[in-house]
C-alpha cells in the first residue's frame, strides 16, 4: 500500500477556496456585461452587474426562508431558476444558450484559476490509483469552470470519480448538511472503502474538515492557519514533513 499508514484509498475535494482560487471580478467585467446581453439576448442590459448581483441576493434569500420552512437548514438554489427571476428573458434561450449566459455571467462576477501544487496534487494522487471526488456547494457552470481549470494543466474532469462527486445543485442542498457526506459515505461504502480510509481537503472548518471528521474521515484544511498547503499535504501523505525554512 502507498500509505501503509492512512491506508489511503480515497480523497474527496472541496472546489471553490481548494482546488479552484476566486479572485475578483476581470478588468473588464461591466464591458463582459454589456457583451453578454447583446450578444445572447439582444438587447442592453436593463440592470447594472451590481444591480444584478444585489437582486438575485433578494431572490436567493426568499428561496432559503422557504427551504428553511421546510425543515431544509443548508439550502442550495437552482441558479437559472433565481437569474430567470431577475433577467425573464433568459427563459427564452435555448438549453445551451441558457447555459452559455450563465456562464458567461459569472465569469464577469469573479475569476478562478487552479494552482500548479493542486494540479500535482490531483496528479499525484491519480498515479498511486485513491479515488478522487468532489464535496462541493456548487452549481452547473461550476462544472465547467473547474472542466476549464483542469485542461489549462492538461488534466481532465475524468480524473474524479462521478459517484463520489456531490454537487449540492443536484441535490437542493449542500454543506455542512450531515446528509451532504453520508451520500458519500454509502457511495465510497458500496465501493468498500471505509471512513478511515478517506480524506477530505477542504479551505473552511465549518463546511469541510468538521463534517467531515463527524463522519469519521480524516480531513486535511488547507491554508497557513490549518494543515498547510498542498505541498504538506503531499508530504503528509508519503509519511514526511518537508523540512522547515532555514
Amino acid at each position: 500500500m502507498e500509505f501503509p499508514h492512512l491506508n489511503l484509498r480515497a480523497v474527496i475535494f472541496d472546489v471553490y477556496g481548494t482546488l479552484l482560487e476566486v479572485g475578483p471580478p476581470p478588468p473588464d467585467a461591466d464591458a463582459r456585461w454589456q457583451r453578454l446581453f447583446r450578444d445572447l439576448l439582444h438587447i442592453e442590459p436593463r440592470l447594472s452587474r451590481l444591480d444584478f448581483s444585489a437582486a438575485t441576493s433578494k431572490v436567493i434569500a426568499r428561496h432559503h426562508e422557504a427551504a428553511r420552512a421546510r425543515a431544509i437548514p443548508w439550502p442550495e438554489v437552482h441558479w437559472p431558476s433565481v437569474v430567470a427571476e431577475v433577467v425573464p428573458e433568459l427563459s427564452r434561450l435555448s438549453r445551451h444558450d441558457q447555459d452559455e449566459f450563465l456562464f458567461r455571467q459569472m465569469q464577469a462576477g469573479h475569476t478562478t484559476r487552479m494552482t500548479t501544487e493542486a494540479a500535482a496534487t490531483l496528479r499525484w494522487l491519480h498515479e498511486r490509483r485513491i479515488l478522487l471526488g468532489i464535496a462541493s456547494n456548487a452549481q452547473a457552470y461550476t462544472l465547467r469552470e473547474l472542466a476549464e481549470a483542469l485542461a489549462a494543466h492538461s488534466l481532465r474532469m475524468e480524473l474524479f470519480e462521478p459517484q463520489l462527486c456531490f454537487w449540492s445543485f443536484e441535490h437542493g442542498f449542500g454543506k455542512p448538511d450531515p446528509h451532504a457526506f453520508q451520500i458519500l459515505a454509502a457511495r465510497l461504502a458500496a465501493l468498500a472503502i471505509s471512513a478511515r480510509q478517506t480524506l477530505m481537503v477542504g479551505d473552511r472548518l465549518d463546511n469541510d474538515t468538521k463534517p467531515a471528521e463527524a463522519h469519521g474521515w480524516r480531513a486535511w484544511g488547507l491554508g497557513p492557519q490549518a494543515d498547510g498547503d498542498w505541498a504538506r499535504l503531499r508530504a503528509t501523505l508519503r509519511g514526511t514533513q518537508p523540512k522547515a525554512p532555514p
